[in-house]
């Protein structure tokens, strides 16, 4: 498994009309093969800030499952209009150190 990681800044004032678009492309994502699972998380310091994770089975799902789908160009329509600037996007691959909450 690998995790995608972007840091979403959306333009002022927009997070709410963000979270809404996000929730609908949301399932044009999770539809593609070798998609595991995602979460955006609203940054607690900087408003109009986002933690976006996707666990992807490999980098390929991501980069030519999903961004060569139909369902990317509709996501694109739905979301990268928010953002400013752009964001940079990240693949990750398995933890080289990992703690868990002890009894967890």
């Amino acid at each position: 498994m690998i995790v995608e990681l972007a840091i979403l800044s959306v333009r002022p004032g927009q997070s709410g009309a963000f979270e809404r678009a996000m929730a609908e492309a949301t399932p044009l994502i999770a539809a593609t093969p070798g998609f595991l699972g995602m979460e955006a998380r609203p940054c607690l310091e900087a408003a109009d800030r986002y933690l976006l994770l996707v666990r992807w089975r490999a980098v390929e799902d991501h980069e030519v499952g999903f961004r060569g789908s139909d369902r990317y160009t509709r996501w694109k329509a739905l979301l990268h209009h928010f953002y400013d600037p752009f964001p940079t996007v990240g693949h990750y691959g398995a933890p080289v150190v990992e703690a868990l909450e002890p009894g967890a």
